[in-house]
C-alpha cells in the first residue's frame, strides 16, 4: 500500500495511510473508486487504468477501494 501511495503522489507511511483512510471513508458503493472527489484528475486516470488494465497495480487498488467501504 505505501508504494500505491506513493505512485499516487500522497503521503505513504502507515500513519499517513490510515489517516487518509479514515478521513476518506466510507465511500459509497455507487461511487467508483476513480469518481471519488478527493482525487485529483492524474490519480483518478491511474487507478482507472490499473483497473481497466488489470495492471501490477490492480490488486493494491482493489484492497484500498476495500479499506475505503469499510
Amino acid at each position: 500500500m505505501n508504494d500505491l501511495f506513493a505512485q499516487l503522489g500522497l503521503p505513504n507511511t502507515d500513519d499517513e495511510i490510515s489517516h487518509f483512510i479514515r478521513t476518506h471513508r466510507p465511500l459509497p458503493e455507487s461511487m467508483t473508486l476513480e469518481q471519488a472527489p478527493f482525487w485529483n484528475t492524474g490519480q483518478a486516470q491511474f487507478i482507472h487504468e490499473a483497473l481497466q488494465d488489470d495492471s501490477d497495480w490492480s490488486e493494491l487498488v482493489d484492497q484500498l477501494d476495500a479499506r475505503l467501504r469499510n
